[in-house]
């Protein structure tokens, strides 16, 4: 699960780049230019602060480059190992933490990087950013169906998670999508609590910016952001993701060798770029 405020910016950008880009090099070489352009998106900067953002930006990118780049690297060449001999539940721990690890990692430096910037923000700028994030949670909204009945929900679901599915392992078996259906139908829909968080999340940051809060506290908050969850909601969500690991550790059960292969061979391909990257920054 992202952050919907958590220096949006910058993880939106790093969530999209290490989750399934399908081009992945050429996505990252433009890293810049999309940060540019949802920074314009959210703030509207121009002139000395557009100027300072994009050295920022910049900034945060070289480090990433270089100190989180190969992590991601060697990530990837052990996931396809895991998954070339069969995962297991303690694989799946694995993936989900550190991934989370190395999200933590930029969000402290994307945080660290935007302080400065983010107090000196306008009323006229803060008014922006919030209509965007209301935008986004009209359009969270409308993914997941919140307001349908329940069962709408759960076939929404059926049909993100068949289409992620799909995009690692290729087209699946009847009895695959029945599987996936069967999690659709035994995992708490927590879609409602969740968006409860993100506005959670988006309140407190709205509160820091315009308070001008960000250079003392935006960091702790950066790091921490998952720790002031609503019980109810972190229960519902830790149970979802109980289902999800049963569902997939069923589904790996049923692989075919062509379907595994697919998914080592997408794996492989990520170490390839996320190696090639890495080498890029060392050159310099």
């Amino acid at each position: 699960e992202k952050s919907t405020t958590l220096t949006p910016l910058f993880l939106g950008v790093l969530v999209v780049l290490v989750s399934g880009c399908t081009a992945l090099q050429l996505g990252y070489n433009n890293a810049d230019t999309l940060l540019h352009w949802r920074g314009s998106q959210y703030f509207a900067f121009a002139d000395e602060q557009k100027v300072e953002f994009e050295r920022r930006v910049k900034r945060f990118l070289k480090w990433h480059r270089k100190s989180e780049i190969p992590k991601y690297a060697q990530m990837a060449e052990e996931l396809a190992a895991r998954l070339s001999r069969g995962v297991s539940q303690e694989d799946l721990v694995w993936g989900y933490d550190s991934f989370q690890t190395y999200l933590r990692q930029s969000a402290r430096a994307g945080a660290s990087e935007m302080v400065g910037l983010l107090d000196a923000l306008s009323p006229e700028q803060l008014a922006r950013f919030q209509e965007r994030l209301e935008k986004e949670n009209r359009d969270f909204a409308k993914e997941h169906g919140l307001g349908e009945p329940p069962e709408q929900r759960r076939e929404l679901r059926v049909k993100r998670n068949i289409k992620r599915i799909e995009e690692w392992f290729g087209s699946l078996t009847d009895a695959q999508v029945e599987r996936i259906a069967l999690y659709s139908k035994r995992a708490p829909l927590d879609d409602e609590l969740r968006m409860l968080d993100r506005k959670r999340m988006q309140a407190e940051m709205l509160s820091m910016l315009r308070k001008k809060e960000a250079k003392a506290r935006l960091v702790q908050w950066a790091e921490t952001w998952d720790q002031r969850r609503d019980p109810a909601y972190e229960s519902m969500r830790l149970e979802n993701l109980r289902e999800y690991y049963g569902m997939l550790l069923d589904l790996e059960k049923t692989l075919s060798p062509e379907q595994r292969e697919k998914a080592v061979k997408r794996l492989r391909g990520f170490v390839s770029d996320f190696s090639a990257l890495a080498a890029q920054a060392g050159a310099r």
